[in-house]
């Protein structure tokens, strides 16, 4: 198995830190609004990892956290005139609805800054007894970026360059413009805990590193979250960690691609930031993950509003071919005299491309290679070959259903997906069932009077609303195009 490093800018051999087990930290939301489509990529993306590598048969522990003390939160929490934990904890609720109604597995551990704020202060005096931090006259506490000598070595960036990056005006008490803060002084009226500095909040970087090491020790196997966060967040992560702990922090670093909306960065000031609630009232929580996994997690999207119109009409052939395949399991007996062949390549083939950083852009469009297999292998049964086949396709749709539940895909209920996406397809159309029903009842009359002429004009009308007719000996069965 090889996963992509952005520390080495490559691909290495996956080979975690202690045999068959893996520890995987993925840094989650500041809860200051409503999560976005961006959140939800990470979130899905991160899960997805954590599932691909419990099938591979490792044992797991993936931690997911929340930032619930930031500036952004005391600001909108000041806004609103509410205490900034109270804020919080509504914001997390918020999101934790939003990820159960994507369907996103949870971490097995959600740490959250403000539970950790011990845990945080003992990491700061750590610091400080190592020389690697120091008090400011106003009850700051920060890191001393030079004298940790490898800082800027996961975003490639070296002293000088940052120097002309940051603000000349240099902040009371702190000794270089490139120092951070681990413990900010309180202001009036903001959230504070005691500290052996005064009362205060911990800044951003410190909370991960913090929380990091009271749930998985010192070193962890991966470290992932968005591209967005490898500077300043992760680079200064790593650069408390090891200052503290004398230890490489994390051996893989993974980064999430970023999400473009119609060509323009995502962002509240541009206003096209697409919040998950607004994305799952107008798609299935499936749509939305088979775009993402559409592509390599470590590129950026740009989503087009194409894309989920495209995605739904996909699934809703696979989930067409699915139900045929339940439909036959009716009707025959099941027995192992299969082509276990084409079931062991299926499985190949998925290893093979998740083996290769989770390659889920090779996964998706395998798909397609299987369920032509699929329906081809529908339209030769006759009475010799019915039991093979269908058995064959029976065991090969559990494992389309076991490898893709990994990804998120194949969930639903059959039934459930198609009817759905009638439904919205024939309101959009604005055309209801009935007047289907209707037609297709019309229909049959003419057929029977053999008036073959109007029973054809009748399945182009329908046709033309993308709506396509099947006659079969059960009856005439619609479905969209």
């Amino acid at each position: 198995m090889k996963i992509y490093n952005s520390m080495t800018r490559k691909k290495e051999e996956f080979k975690p830190i202690e045999e068959g087990k893996v520890k995987m930290y993925a840094c989650g939301i500041t809860v200051y609004d409503l999560s976005h489509i961006g959140h939800a990529r990470q979130a899905i993306v991160y899960s997805m990892i954590a599932e691909y590598l419990r099938f591979r048969g490792y044992d797991v522990k993936y931690v997911r956290n929340y930032t619930d003390v930031d500036d952004k939160i005391i600001n909108r929490a000041n806004i609103l005139g509410k205490d900034p934990l109270d804020f919080s904890k509504e914001q997390i609720r918020e999101a934790e609805i939003d990820m159960k109604e994507l369907h996103v597995k949870d971490a097995d551990v959600k740490p959250k800054a403000s539970e950790n704020i011990d845990n945080i202060i003992k990491f700061v005096q750590g610091l400080i007894k190592k020389g690697y931090a120091y008090e400011s006259s106003n009850g700051d506490v920060y890191y001393i970026v030079r004298k940790f000598n490898e800082y800027g070595k996961l975003s490639n960036r070296n002293i000088d360059e940052l120097i002309n990056g940051v603000r000349k005006n240099v902040e009371v008490g702190k000794r270089d413009p490139l120092d951070f803060a681990l413990w900010k002084a309180a202001k009036p009226g903001e959230i504070s805990w005691n500290s052996p500095w005064g009362k205060g909040r911990p800044g951003w970087h410190i909370e991960c590193s913090a929380m990091a090491l009271n749930e998985l020790g010192e070193m962890i196997d991966i470290h992932g979250g968005g591209k967005d966060l490898i500077f300043p967040h992760h680079e200064n992560e790593i650069a408390q960690s090891e200052a503290l702990n004398g230890k490489t922090f994390a051996k893989y670093w993974s980064h999430c691609g970023l999400i473009k909306i119609n060509g323009e960065k995502m962002s509240k000031s541009l206003g096209n930031s697409l919040t998950i609630r607004d994305a799952l009232k107008k798609y299935d929580y499936e749509v939305i993950k088979y775009v993402f996994m559409q592509k390599h997690y470590t590129t950026d999207i740009d989503i087009l509003d194409n894309d989920f119109i495209i995605a739904e009409e996909h699934l809703n052939y696979f989930y067409n071919t699915l139900k045929q395949i339940k439909d036959i399991k009716k009707e025959i007996k099941e027995k192992d005299d299969i082509d276990y062949e084409v079931i062991k390549n299926l499985e190949n083939k998925f290893i093979q491309a998740m083996d290769d950083d989770f390659n889920t852009t090779i996964v998706i469009s395998e798909l397609f290679n299987i369920f032509k297999y699929i329906n081809n292998q529908l339209s030769i049964i006759n009475k010799e070959n019915k039991e093979y086949i269908s058995n064959t396709l029976i065991k090969l749709v559990e494992k389309i259903k076991q490898l893709y539940n990994i990804i998120g895909l194949f969930t639903h209920d059959k039934n459930e997906y198609i009817n759905t996406y009638k439904n919205k397809r024939i309101n959009e159309m604005g055309i209801s069932r009935e007047e289907i029903e209707q037609k297709i009842k019309l229909r049959n009359e003419f057929k029977e009077k053999k008036d073959y002429k109007n029973a054809d004009r009748i399945r182009s009308e329908l046709l033309d609303n993308k709506i396509i007719l099947n006659d079969t000996r059960e009856g005439t069965f619609w479905n969209i195009k």
